[in-house]
Parts: C-alpha cells; sequence; structure tokens
C-alpha cells in the first residue's frame, strides 16, 4: 500500500521488491482473518483502538531511533489526524460488516477504492488519465458491481459497507496527495492509525447513545472489556502483523520499479478467498469470482500500462494507481505530472 517512487539508488531490485510486496500482502490478509475471528470477542471499537495503541508503542520508538526524515512532530498534523478520522469512520464499517459478509466478497468490492481515487486525482488535482486507462477503470467497476449484484434478490445492504469504506479511503488519499512528500511512511501511519483508534471512542460512544447499536450488533457496542490472558497474543499479533507488512511494502516501493510492484497488490483478492474458505467454510459466489477476475485484470492492465510509459519517460506510477490494502494507511504517492 505505497506509492513512493524510489529512489535512485534504490530503484534496482524489483525482484526483492515484488517479494516484500507478496508476503505483506499475506501478513495483511492474515491480519485481516485475524480481526474478524476477534470481533466474535471483542468489539471492533476495541480492536481499532487496540490496533492504534500497538501501533504507538511499535513506531514511537523506531522513529525516535531513526530519527532522520522519521519525525513525532509534523507541520501537516491537521492532514494525517483528518485521515485518521476517514480511517475511524471508514474501517469501522469495513469491519462492521465482518459478521453478515463472505470475507472475500468484502474485500473484492473494497478494492474500488483504487478506481475511486483514480476519478478523484482526476477532477480534484487534475491528474491525467488517459483512453486505455479509463477503460481498465470502466472493467474494475463493472467487476466491483457484478459483485454487489445491485437490484438482484441476493443483494445485501450491508454490502454498501465496504464500498462506503472504499469512498473514505479514496479521499484520505487525496488529502495526502496535498501534503506532498515531506513526511515519511512510519510518520504518517503514526498519526493515521493511532489518531483512528483515539477516534472510534467518541464514535462508538455517540452512536450507541443515538442509535443504540449494540442492541441490533453486539459487535458495534459501547463495551468494551479487558482482554483474557490467553487473548493477548492474538491482539498483539493483530497490531503487528499489520505494521509488518507496512514496512514491506513501504520497503518494496523503495527498492522496485512501482509500475511493475503495484499489480502483485491484487494477490490479496484470492488470498482472501482462500482464507474465507480454509477458516470459515466459506464458498465465494460465482459474482464474487466474476468481479474479482474483472478487477484483477483492470490493475494488472494499468500496471502493465505504467511499465511500459515508466519505460519511456522514466518517470513515477500515478495515483491512480496506487495500491490498496484494508486498514492501513499507504506511504505518500509520488506528484505525477504527466
Amino acid at each position: 500500500m505505497s506509492s513512493i517512487s524510489p529512489s535512485p539508488a534504490l530503484a534496482n531490485d524489483t525482484p526483492q521488491g515484488i517479494l516484500c510486496i507478496l508476503t505483506g500482502m499475506i501478513l495483511f490478509a492474515a491480519q485481516d482473518a485475524t480481526m474478524k475471528l476477534l470481533i466474535e470477542t471483542y468489539t471492533v471499537w476495541q480492536l481499532i483502538g487496540v490496533r492504534g495503541l500497538i501501533t504507538a508503542a511499535i513506531l514511537v520508538p523506531a522513529i525516535l531511533i531513526l530519527g532522520g526524515e522519521h519525525r513525532l512532530l509534523t507541520p501537516h498534523w491537521r492532514v494525517h489526524i483528518l485521515r485518521g478520522a476517514l480511517f475511524a469512520v471508514g474501517f469501522s464499517l469495513f469491519y462492521a460488516a465482518f459478521p453478515y459478509m463472505n470475507f472475500a466478497s468484502l474485500v473484492t468490492i473494497f478494492f474500488a477504492a483504487p478506481l475511486i481515487t483514480a476519478i478523484m486525482a482526476s477532477v480534484y488535482l487534475g491528474e491525467h488519465i488517459g483512453i486505455h486507462r479509463k477503460a481498465a477503470l470502466a472493467v474494475g467497476f463493472v467487476g466491483v458491481v457484478i459483485s454487489m449484484k445491485p437490484g438482484s434478490d441476493s443483494f445485501q445492504w450491508v454490502s454498501l459497507l465496504p464500498l462506503v469504506c472504499a469512498v473514505t479511503y479514496a479521499i484520505s488519499q487525496i488529502a495526502v496527495r496535498r501534503v506532498g512528500r515531506s513526511d515519511s511512511t512510519l510518520t504518517i501511519g503514526l498519526y493515521t492509525i493511532v489518531s483512528a483508534g483515539l477516534f472510534v471512542i467518541p464514535m462508538s460512544w455517540a452512536l450507541n447513545a443515538l442509535f443504540g447499536l449494540g442492541e441490533h450488533a453486539p459487535h458495534l457496542a459501547f463495551h468494551w472489556v479487558l482482554p483474557a490472558l490467553d487473548a493477548t497474543p492474538a491482539l498483539i499479533g493483530l497490531g503487528a502483523l499489520g505494521m509488518v507488512a507496512y514496512i514491506l511494502l513501504s520497503r518494496a516501493y523503495q527498492v522496485g520499479d512501482a509500475s511493475a510492484i503495484a499489480p502483485f497488490e491484487y494477490v490479496y483478492l484470492p488470498i482472501a478467498a482462500v482464507l474465507g474458505f480454509f477458516a470459515w467454510g466459506e464458498v465465494p459466489t460465482w459474482n464474487t469470482l466474476a468481479g474479482m477476475a474483472f478487477i484483477i485484470a483492470s490493475g494488472i492492465y494499468i500496471g502493465r500500462r505504467e511499465m511500459a510509459d515508466a519505460r519511456r519517460a522514466r518517470t513515477p506510477a500515478p495515483t491512480a494507481e496506487t495500491p490498496f490494502v484494508p486498514g492501513h494507511p499507504p506511504p505518500i504517492p509520488p506528484v505525477d505530472d504527466r
């Protein structure tokens, strides 16, 4: 979930970058599967809060030790906190849908995020999207629609939740684009994930006080419990898995060609389908598999176009093709002047 443009000194090991991104996707999928399992015992709010706490415990010392471009205080804190609020809202909805939706279907719909970001980048940032990318984006949106099956008897309104999450995620991408490349990935991750963990506290209280969510959905109740001792490793793992994956993805885009690496993000989709089958016995429906195929084809085609353009112009991949992973902020996208 990074789109940092590789520096000339580092951008010479794309195979290592691909290995990092594949490993990162596996870890991110494991993190989300862990979240889905823990929601059976803990509320969404508590798990997001715990993840923020673990992130702070990992990143604050790391930033202090590394120093340099990594900093605890940044003049762009308002933007990062805004992104934290977007993450709190969006991913609360994403995780709220876990008990009601097939894991693969949920993730497939979320992958509308890069498509939505492409459109927003064109409208609000003036980034150019050629006819080939427009066609590929259209194919991707067809995949999202197929996955949701609107208008059919099997359509679930809860499937709108990951779509709303995709929209908030896309908005966060546009927000960080305006910051530029003045903050490191660790600084952005610290502010975004920790502030999201703080935002869910008043948000969960207000939603339960106004609408009584906990009466209809126990995993959304304003209920915080002291974790059992035997659950502590799983809770720590929830945050650690995401942080290690985040670092791997950052490394991938530091050492490799972003255009060549980005399409490998879509390996997350079949991994989600496999996890859903073995962990919960979920068999993906035909529309989920078809939508997944459309979205993956769209991403791979765009990636190939970017590789060709990069070879000709030697410029970074545009925001329209930045990768997405549920639940985690991307590092800073490069500025695209094409």
